[in-house]
């Protein structure tokens, strides 16, 4: 994707709310959630060790622990294409939250975050836009990191915004929240319907790297990622069925 189209996509206001039947608040997620059990070969990496990589024809995703030259995860695109890089990934073996991160750089480019959990499930995917094209198999590692980020997972829209610096909200029900004292990212649903909420933003200042927050555990639960001492310089809140985007507001400048 080039610089043009990404900001394209920052500087437009995209469709409006797509309103859906009203679900009970336990509502099954509709977007599949990955089962471990049958997809994921857990390995044990010592601090010391050497990054562990997944790697699809485009894509190479890693997790790197303390000691290595690129700690946390990260996605690197690995072919001259039109296509992206992406990594999508789990924290501490909960699977309500899904964590994308979108690398728009190019060949040889390495987007990531260094932020990560005891345990993480990622793997690599290949994008056009929004699409998925390519996608690999889970694997999870585990005790890469001296301090992990914990899991937070009771989080509620009240409490994210009593938390937060700043919101912004969809009115298909999805809130995105943040605070920069050590920043984090709140992705919270707040509508009993069979849509996910997700937060989509951009950190210090970098056009090339989109990171996102899949909410899908339901009604008045909370996602959050943490970046460490980067800043957030754009995001949104939006409201997808599946893949399918059907709320969403335009990006706003921090």
């Amino acid at each position: 994707m080039t610089m043009v189209v990404l900001a394209a996509a920052v500087l437009t206001t995209e469709g409006a709310v797509a309103r859906g039947e009203t679900r009970q608040a336990a509502a099954a997620v509709t977007e599949p959630v990955p089962a471990p059990p049958a997809a994921v070969t857990p390995v044990a990496v010592a601090a010391t060790a050497e990054p562990t990589c997944m790697r699809v024809k485009g894509a190479e995703a890693c997790v790197g622990p303390d000691g290595s030259d690129r700690p946390g995860i990260w996605i690197e695109d690995t072919r001259n294409d039109k296509l992206h890089a992406v990594v999508e990934y789990h924290l501490n073996e909960y699977l309500g939250t899904k964590y994308v991160i979108h690398n728009l750089g190019g060949k040889g480019e390495i987007r990531g975050n260094r932020e990560i959990g005891r345990t993480v499930t990622f793997r690599a995917a290949v994008y056009e836009g929004n699409h998925r094209v390519r996608v690999g198999r889970w694997k999870t590692v585990r005790n890469l990191t001296k301090y992990p980020v914990k899991r937070d997972t009771r989080v509620t829209p009240a409490g994210a915004r009593a938390r937060s610096k700043l919101c912004t909200y969809t009115g298909g029900g999805a809130s995105l929240c943040f605070h920069e004292r050590g920043t984090y990212v709140f992705a919270c649903d707040t509508r009993a319907d069979e849509y996910q909420a997700r937060a989509e933003y951009f950190v210090a200042g970098d056009p090339t790297a989109r990171y996102e927050i899949h909410q899908l555990a339901g009604l008045n639960t909370c996602g959050k990622a943490e970046h460490g001492d980067q800043t957030i310089s754009m995001f949104r809140a939006s409201v997808y069925n599946g893949t399918h985007r059907v709320a969403t507001r335009q990006y706003k400048y921090n």
